[in-house]
């Protein structure tokens, strides 16, 4: 095991100590001061970003990793709102879920604590470096970050300034932990730090949570892909479809909660949907689709087997046309990643029925699935989207980084 790894690893777990038994006051207070050390270095901040786009322009990658890489000032403002955000939530280790006296006479709590130490693995947002930290310091937990190379600066610089931040306050700035050496070699090691690391979190392209899927020894929290899905009914509004399928696929199609497969039923698809193709063409969508809609629309382009089950994460969408819901929902449960999936339609019934037929993190009726997202949830910014059953799921808040125990006092019983 690389020495690094064991003392980063090492730091985070005594910081984790530390942290787990401080009070709300001090950690509001180290977030408050990360908050303004943020807002104070912010052309210092814009300056390390600089040389991470550059970079990426220089290495041409495409726009939609350029897109995500981009801080500006907005976004930098935009970062600490989280964190205040985060401030004003309360403190999720100091409650007790239950409590009971059982037939010994033994009152048995079961309380939150932190998960101890937190690795994130993630590409290529530097918000997550401010999200992550802000919501393991709220929850009691360290962190170890390890992002990608494209934004080593931005996420090293971010670093230093909350640690700067942490330097005055009652938290030990070696809460915050970040591997500066992005190579692959020490990610996988990384992966198997189970002696320091108590849960991993990646977040990213579908081949990097894979990967740690498949390496990590770690426990980990899968933060999985969005091949998001939008079935416009019978029964739609068709103005109302319009609207949430332009803004699920073009408001920002870098993103894991954007649109990346349309559904739509065969008793509307002749009327609607060559003015849903033109929408998305002005906004620069290729379309591509089955022969039923191919036969529709000259103007899509054939799909493959693959395209129903991609996250483009691009100006690309796939359309099939469904003969009835049944057949619809059938599409979704076989090519859905079980991330954000929505319906619209004007049927009660029908709505209801689709959030109990959709098993995905996120069901919407009639609303965007670019509203999966921690910050408009109220969580104060997210660790991740998790597209898994166990521990957590959806949006991951603060709630989400902690478990719980049972204490259990008595007065000197004895099991006979």
């Amino acid at each position: 095991m690389d020495q690094r790894l064991i003392d980063w690893g090492s730091k985070a777990k005594q910081a984790a100590n530390q942290l787990r038994k401080l009070d709300r006051a001090s950690k509001d207070q180290a977030l408050e001061a990360i908050a303004s050390h943020l807002e104070a270095n912010i052309d210092r901040i814009l300056s390390e970003n600089k040389k991470d786009l550059q970079a990426a322009r220089e290495a041409g990658l495409s726009e939609f990793y350029i897109d995500r890489l981009i801080l500006d000032e907005d976004r930098i403002k935009g970062m600490v709102g989280s964190v205040h955000q985060v401030v004003n939530f309360p403190d999720p280790v100091a409650k007790t879920d239950a409590e009971w006296i059982n037939q010994n006479g033994l009152r048995i709590s079961k309380r939150r604590v932190p998960l101890g130490v937190i690795g994130i693995i993630y590409e290529s947002r530097p918000n997550v470096t401010v999200d992550a930290t802000a919501l393991a310091l709220k929850s009691g937990n360290a962190v170890i970050l390890r992002g990608g190379k494209e934004a080593l600066h931005s996420n090293q610089v971010l670093v230093e300034v909350m640690k700067e931040a942490l330097a005055q306050t009652s938290v030990s700035p070696e809460a915050v932990q970040f591997i500066n050496d992005p190579s692959r070699e020490l990610s996988a090691e990384f992966m198997q730090l189970n002696d320091y690391v108590d849960t991993l979190i990646p977040r990213g392209s579908a081949g990097l949570i894979q990967a740690v899927l498949r390496q990590a020894t770690i426990p980990v929290i899968e933060t999985g892909t969005g091949n998001c899905h939008l079935y416009i009914h019978q029964d739609a509004d068709l103005a109302k479809a319009k609207a949430i399928l332009l803004n699920g696929k073009t408001q920002r199609n870098s993103v894991c909660n954007a649109l990346e497969s349309l559904i739509i039923d065969q008793a509307v698809a002749q009327e609607a949907l060559p003015e849903l193709v033109t929408a998305l063409a002005l906004e620069g969508v290729e379309v591509r689709g089955d022969d039923s809609a191919q036969a529709i629309d000259e103007r899509i382009v054939p799909a493959s087997e693959e395209d129903y089950a991609t996250e483009f994460l691009d100006k690309v969408i796939s359309v099939q046309v469904a003969p009835s819901y049944d057949q619809a929902v059938a599409l979704i449960q076989k090519y859905s990643t079980g991330h954000s999936d929505a319906i619209v339609t004007e049927s009660y019934s029908v709505a209801q029925d689709f959030m109990n037929d959709i098993d995905s993190a996120c069901v919407y009726v009639n609303a965007s699935t670019r509203f999966s997202d921690g910050e408009v949830f109220g969580f104060g910014g997210e660790i991740g989207i998790s597209t898994q059953k166990l521990h957590a799921r959806g949006p991951m808040g603060i709630d989400a980084l902690t478990s719980y125990k049972y204490t259990i006092q008595g007065n000197g019983q004895v099991r006979q």
